[in-house]
C-alpha cells in the first residue's frame, strides 16, 4: 500500500479523512449516492462535498484493501480490515455492498494508547491492572469505547511489569511499542484464521497475560476461561449491557447439560465486569463513559454457582464501598457533575423511573 494517495481516489479519501479528523469524528461513512458523512460525538454530519459516486467508493476499497481483503470483498460483499491514513489516524474499516454499491464504515482508532487516568473511569478499574490471574471483561454496545478501556489496561501493565502479553483483535487497533513487556499483537485475518485458533496457540506460546478482542462463540469463551483458569489474565469483550446479561450470556452459550459445570468454572475464574455506556458531554465537546462495576466476592462466586445472576445488581448497589457501581448511580454522578443532560441520562438508564426520581433527589 502506497503511503501517500497515488490516484484521485487515494486523494479524495484522504481529504475526507483530514476533514474528519480535524472535526474529532469517531467514524466516517462513504456511501454510493450520499455525501460522506460522519459521526461527531455521537451525533451523523455531513461533509460538504459532492455525492459518492459507485466507482469512486469501490475504488476507495481497493486503494485500502490488501490484496487478500479486496478478493474477500468481492467473493462475499463484505470484508473487515485496517487502514493507516498518514499523519492522520488509524482506521477499523467495513467494506461492503448496500443496493448493488459499494459501501465504507470506518471507525477512527487513536494512534495514542490515552492513560487510564485520562479516560474518567473508576478507579477501580486501575486497581484490575494489578490482578495476577483471572478473566476481566469489558463489556458494552458498539462504540461504547470498550477497546480505548482495554488498551489503557494493556499499557498500564506494559509500563510497570516485566511479562509476555499477547493481543488477538479484529482488526489491530492501538499499536503497542513494548516497554517493560513483550507485547505480540495478533491481528484476525492477517496472522489467525480465527480468535478460537488464535487463542489455543497463545496458550502454548508463553504467555502472562492475553486479550481476545471479542468471546464471540462457545469455542473462544470456552478457551478464554479455560486460560483464566490455568493462571493467565484474560482480558475480553461482550456485546452485553450489563453485569448480570453478562454472565447469562456466558452461560447460554453452551448445552443445557454442560451449564452447571461452566457456572462453577465462571465462579472461580470471573474478576470484574466493567459495563460502559458513552454520553455526549453538555460541559465540553467530548464523550463521557458512566461504567457499572462488578467484582467477583464471595457473595457474587456464590450467585453465578447457584444460577441466581438476576440478584447481581442488589450486590452491586450494597458494596459501593469496596469500588461497584451500577449503571444508572454512574449516569446520576454523571448528571450531578454537570457533565451530562437530563434528558439523555434517564434515555439510557437501566431502570428510567427509578433514576428520574433519583434526579430529582
Amino acid at each position: 500500500m502506497s503511503s501517500a494517495p497515488a490516484n484521485p481516489a487515494a486523494a479524495k479519501l484522504i481529504e475526507m479523512l483530514k476533514h474528519a479528523f480535524e472535526s474529532d469524528a469517531s467514524d466516517v461513512h462513504l456511501i454510493s449516492g450520499h455525501v460522506p458523512m460522519m459521526r461527531v460525538h455521537q451525533v451523523m454530519v455531513p461533509m460538504d462535498m459532492p455525492v459518492l459516486t459507485p466507482e469512486l467508493v469501490r475504488s476507495m476499497v481497493e486503494y485500502m484493501a490488501s490484496k487478500e481483503a479486496f478478493a474477500k470483498f468481492e467473493q462475499i460483499k463484505d470484508s473487515d480490515f485496517s487502514f493507516a491514513a498518514p499523519g492522520l489516524a488509524r482506521y477499523r474499516v467495513n467494506a461492503h455492498m448496500q443496493r448493488g454499491s459499494a459501501g465504507i464504515a470506518m471507525r477512527a482508532i487513536k494512534t495514542k494508547v490515552p492513560p487510564l487516568a485520562a479516560l474518567n473511569l473508576p478507579e477501580v478499574i486501575a486497581r484490575l491492572t494489578y490482578l495476577p490471574r483471572g478473566l476481566v471483561l469489558v463489556t458494552g454496545d458498539t462504540g461504547s469505547g470498550k477497546s480505548t478501556t482495554l488498551a489503557a489496561m494493556i499499557q498500564a501493565m506494559n509500563e510497570r511489569y516485566r511479562k509476555h502479553i499477547i493481543t488477538l483483535e479484529d482488526p489491530v487497533e492501538y499499536a503497542f511499542t513494548s516497554n517493560r513487556c513483550l507485547i505480540e499483537q495478533r491481528e484476525l485475518g492477517a496472522d489467525m484464521p480465527s480468535f478460537a485458533s488464535g487463542l489455543k496457540h497463545a496458550l502454548r506460546q508463553d504467555p502472562d497475560i492475553v486479550l481476545v478482542g471479542e468471546m464471540r462463540d462457545l469455542e473462544t469463551t470456552a478457551l478464554a476461561i479455560s486460560a483464566a483458569e490455568t493462571g493467565h489474565l484474560v482480558l475480553s469483550t461482550l456485546h452485553t449491557v450489563n453485569a448480570s446479561q453478562t454472565v447469562e450470556r456466558i452461560i447460554d452459550m453452551y448445552p443445557a447439560g454442560q451449564q452447571n459445570q461452566i457456572r462453577s468454572m465462571l465462579a472461580n475464574t470471573l474478576q470484574a465486569v466493567i459495563s460502559q455506556t458513552l454520553f455526549s458531554r453538555i460541559d465540553k465537546p467530548g464523550m463521557v463513559p458512566a461504567v457499572e462495576v462488578l467484582l467477583c466476592t464471595p457473595a457474587v462466586r456464590n450467585l453465578i454457582r447457584e444460577n441466581r445472576s438476576f440478584e447481581i445488581p442488589n450486590v452491586i448497589e450494597t458494596n459501593r464501598a469496596l469500588g461497584m457501581c451500577s449503571l444508572d448511580t454512574a449516569i446520576a454522578e454523571l448528571y450531578f457533575n454537570g457533565m451530562i443532560s437530563r434528558e439523555d441520562a434517564i434515555a439510557q438508564a437501566a431502570f428510567p423511573d427509578k433514576l428520574e426520581r433519583m434526579l430529582v433527589a
